[in-house]
């Protein structure tokens, strides 16, 4: 007799749609079974056939910690490019080279953390790398492209499933875990949202990552805003997974639950479905879990809506249909085409900031002196890959104009340290292999420990000199004459042992500290200072050495030897992405370092012909007086210095746009903690001053004209049409950009508004029609008298240019809408957040786990503003919803006060809340003035009589 084969499990029927094929084995798995896929690292079930899988892989800007692959620019680069269709060739090359890696390395995971959609509100965000643009209709076209080409093309199995970062108004490092964004209702709706919304409503969106911080008192992992708000904009199983760490911050940091079951059991009630916690360790994770369930907190149906999430994604992946995923056989890594295409978005995300008398582009003869402490650098970021190919910017004009035409000088301080008994700090010379870190891959880089096969440093009578850098707020990194910089590993000495700066505790950091007649030397990493013993140079429980800086030649010295010489100079300036502004550390100013101002001002006195060439991560206020020439271009990855030299020479003509505004000074800044851009006029869309550079500018070697504005209403869109013409002698790309206005509005509204844009490429001559439909929606703003969105009717502006500055072409279209109301407070009452303008409040939570309260900031006083409030034929009184202490003082229209709700001695906790009430004569159309006193939470306001 021959056995029977075993009928094939519905799940692994293709025939079957996916929710049955989940639905039958949800029923398979056991409740531990299912447990076991809420952390990060699920485990394989054998028994079924079912692999392991892990939830997160980073590929920003190329697949990131798993080793060498293609390293494209930086996100902030991809937005300069405002170029979708570049930017959607880019993530379909990513998400083919982790197919490819993972073919090899199944560590590699094919659910990708990205990308970030978070906006570039502040320019001070030490991640603003990885964000797109400050505006969010520009945000959400990049981030969609990226994701469509991360997801691939089929219509059922996606190449990667990629997962937007970071939920939800997440735009500083500094106390990232504990502080809160307070986001009044119009900010969140018209703003903060809307990236992720636009993003996820296109359909190539697999879920999203929380942020580590709180909104309005709230932290992200319980926030309501996932189910009332995502959820509902596609229907999609979209995948929540939490940022690492995350879970345990709501007790350990946060402080706002007792127990970590109470918290793991609100995050998988609020929505989030992974839990990202204890690295590949899912045990704490799975107690806590069962903790929760044996407590009654979470019940099997909740855990399996969490795991029919994440199966969703699995099955989209083609996991469980091997033999029918047409991705399952990609092997392109490093190819050609990927080269080809790292350069051709270096060369896009290129913009040409000033460039007087035409400086550029460099004749082919140029004499060039390069100088300047990124002028001979490719550097990598935290969410890099490992690099391939490498290309400077030296690198890149050496073979674009010839070794013999380019001077170098590096601007780095040539010293020695002299220790207190005469002697200096040496580099013993060593066999140093050409160890990469990171070239392995790691799941998490954080943890590649420090190199300890090389000899620590000692010190002798001569010395060995280093090349010291200032990198800002006395930061300083310290490189030996083979190009390795002083670093300090697990053991705690010093060796002349990292390729570059990086690391999550960054170990090649330093500070010189006055002491007596001489200075400490701090390592930043440690905390500790250096000292010299019998085996070595190292850092010291207590005390240090005591060191004299010996100067052999100060880098402006060498800058102003070249440059004197030079046809024309570049100042090649900017940062290292690992210091001084980046994950876990906020900028302090928008100022170049002084080191670097240094060489900036010993160039341009050496010789007039000087172009400054910013290569950074974000903005910086720079002085343009004295220069020709600025540009400015993010990180460019592998071929960062072919595409510059490219676009210096003109080859390439620059294109790129300023994906955010470039302030002028740090004057012109909010607080980095203040969320409200209406309230605090941020962005292009709503500051007021001068900016150094706006949105949208960029400059070309060409020039275009824009004619032929027209536009019409029609089928509920407004049909918009223009030429733009290359007047020029070069081919070149434009951006064209339409902004929209409220001509007169009610509310505050922005300044001009992206609407849409499109790049063109032109020939000399040639002239192209643009045609937009702007959707009547795009008009609309959240009128918080109503809780909606409203289109006010009245006369609205059309402008099209370069840039949100430079408007070449206007009109004016009439809109119908709906007329605005005054609020029906007899009916509704007044929620607190609701306000029209405020001064001195933050929001907070109602209760842990929905609505929101305003309090006094610090416990003082604010101000509250409720424009135009109807109270009908009369009322008689007012009751306040309210926890604390203090008092509420309500007036009308800034006249005296008519009311006074003091609280009693305050209740047990904050979000005990009592109903006061008082006597009021009002009748008619108010606005409704409320000043809050002491650490008061003030929910609603309603009234009666």
């Amino acid at each position: 007799m021959t056995a029977q084969t075993p009928p094939t499990p519905p799940f692994r029927d293709p025939q079957l749609p996916f929710a049955k094929r989940i639905d039958d084995l949800l029923s398979r798995l056991t409740l531990d079974e299912k447990i076991g896929f809420l952390h990060q690292f699920a485990p394989a079930v054998e028994r079924l056939g079912v692999a392991a899988f892990r939830t997160g892989q980073e590929a920003l800007h190329g697949v990131a910690w798993m080793g060498p692959a293609t390293v494209f620019p930086q996100a902030v680069g991809l937005g300069a490019t405002w170029n979708e269709d570049l930017v959607r060739r880019v993530g379909d090359a990513v998400s083919k080279e982790t197919r490819a890696m993972r073919a090899r390395d199944d560590r590699v995971g094919l659910n990708v953390w990205s990308p970030t959609v978070n906006l570039l509100r502040h320019p001070l965000w030490g991640r603003n790398e990885e964000g797109y643009s400050e505006d969010p209709k520009l945000t959400s076209a990049i981030a969609t492209a990226y994701t469509r080409g991360l997801r691939g093309d089929h219509p059922t199995y996606w190449r990667t499933a990629p997962v937007l970062k970071h939920w939800l108004a997440h735009n500083n490092e500094t106390g990232r875990d504990v502080s809160s964004s307070s986001v009044r209702p119009r900010v969140l709706h018209e703003y903060d949202l809307r990236a992720f919304r636009e993003t996820v409503e296109a359909g190539a969106v697999a879920g999203v990552m929380p942020a580590y911080n709180l909104v309005n008192g709230r932290p992200n992992h319980v926030s309501p805003y996932l189910r009332e708000h995502l959820r509902t904009w596609t229907d999609e199983d979209l995948l929540v997974c939490s940022d690492a760490g995350a879970p345990s911050n709501l007790v350990d940091s946060e402080h706002y639950f007792d127990t970590h079951e109470e918290a793991t059991a609100a995050s998988l009630l609020s929505g989030v479905d992974s839990f990202t916690d204890h690295g590949t360790d899912s045990s704490k994770i799975v107690a806590r879990v069962q903790g929760a369930l044996k407590q009654g907190l979470l019940t099997e149906a909740d855990i399996d809506t969490a795991v029919r999430r994440q199966l969703s994604v699995r099955f989209r992946l083609g996991e469980f249909d091997p033999a029918h995923d047409p991705h399952a056989d990609i092997r392109d890594f490093d190819t050609p085409a990927h080269r080809a295409l790292a350069q051709e978005a270096a060369e896009q995300a290129v913009v040409l900031l000033k460039n007087d008398d035409d400086l550029l582009p460099l004749a082919h003869d140029t004499r060039l002196a390069v100088v300047g402490l990124l002028a001979d650098e490719c550097k990598l970021d935290w969410y890099s890959g490992t690099l391939i190919h490498r290309s400077t910017p030296l690198e890149g004009l050496y073979e674009r104009f010839g070794a013999e035409r380019v001077e170098f000088a590096e601007g780095v301080d040539r010293v020695k340290l002299r220790t207190a008994q005469g002697t200096f700090l040496h580099v013993p010379l060593t066999e140093v292999t050409d160890e990469v870190r990171g070239a392995e891959g790691a799941l998490d880089p954080a943890l590649l420990a420090g190199r300890t096969d090389l000899p620590p440093l000692t010190t002798d009578p001569t010395g060995t000199e280093l090349a010291l850098v200032d990198w800002g707020e006395g930061v300083l990194t310290l490189r030996a004459p083979d190009g390795r910089y002083l670093s300090v590993a697990d053991d705690g000495y010093v060796r002349a042992s990292a390729d570059q700066p990086g690391g999550w505790v960054v170990q090649e950091t330093f500070r010189l500290e006055p002491h007596e007649n001489g200075h400490l030397l701090l390592h930043i990493g440690t905390g500790r200072h250096v000292s010299v013993a019998a085996d070595g140079v190292k850092v010291a429980e207590e005390g240090g050495e005591i060191f004299e800086l010996v100067v052999a030649e100060r880098g402006e010295d060498a800058v102003a030897r070249a440059a004197e010489a030079a046809d024309v100079v570049l100042v090649v300036a900017g940062n290292d992405p690992h210091i001084n502004g980046r994950e876990t550390e906020d900028r302090t100013t928008l100022q170049l370092p002084a080191h670097q101002r240094r060489l900036l001002r010993a160039a341009r006195a050496a010789n007039p012909n000087t172009a400054l060439v910013l290569v950074s991560a974000y903005p910086y206020a720079v002085d343009p007086a004295g220069l020709r020439t600025i540009l400015w271009t993010a990180h460019g990855g592998q071929a960062a210095g072919t595409a510059l030299a490219r676009v210096l020479a003109g080859d390439v003509s620059p294109a790129g746009r300023l994906p955010q505004t470039w302030y002028a000074d740090d004057t012109d800044l909010p607080g980095l903690l203040d969320y409200d851009v209406i309230g605090g006029r941020q962005t292009y869309l709503y500051f007021e001053g001068t900016p150094l550079f706006p949105f949208g500018h960029g400059l070309s070697y060409a020039s275009f004209d824009y004619d032929d504005l027209t536009a019409r209403l029609e089928l509920g869109a407004v049909h918009v049409q223009f030429t733009v013409t290359n007047t020029g002698d070069t081919t070149a790309d434009e951006v064209a950009q339409l902004y929209t206005r409220a001509a007169d509005p009610s509310v505050p509204r922005p300044r001009r508004e992206l609407t849409a844009h499109r790049r063109v490429t032109l020939a000399p001559g040639e002239r192209t029609e643009l045609s937009f439909q702007v959707p009547l929606s795009a008009f609309e703003f959240w009128d918080v008298a109503r809780g909606g969105r409203r289109l006010e009717p009245g006369a609205y502006d059309l402008l099209v240019g370069a840039s949100s500055e430079d408007i070449r072409l206007r009109t004016t279209v009439p809109l119908d809408g709906e007329p605005a109301a005054p609020r029906a407070v007899l009916r509704h009452g007044l929620d607190a957040a609701d306000f029209d303008e405020q001064s001195g409040g933050e929001i907070v939570d109602r209760t842990k786990s929905a609505g929101d309260a305003v309090t006094p900031v610090g416990g003082g006083t604010a101000e509250l503003v409720y424009r135009h409030c109807d109270f009908g034929a009369g009322v008689t009184e007012v009751t306040v919803e309210v926890a604390g202490e203090g008092v509420v003082e309500l007036s009308l229209d800034g006249g005296p006060a008519l009311a006074e709700l003091a609280l009693p001695a305050p209740a047990s906790g904050p979000y005990d809340y009592l109903s006061l009430g008082a006597g009021i004569v009002a009748e008619g159309v108010h606005d409704v003035h409320l000043r809050l006193r002491g650490p008061l939470r003030l929910a609603h306001v309603g009234f009666s009589g």
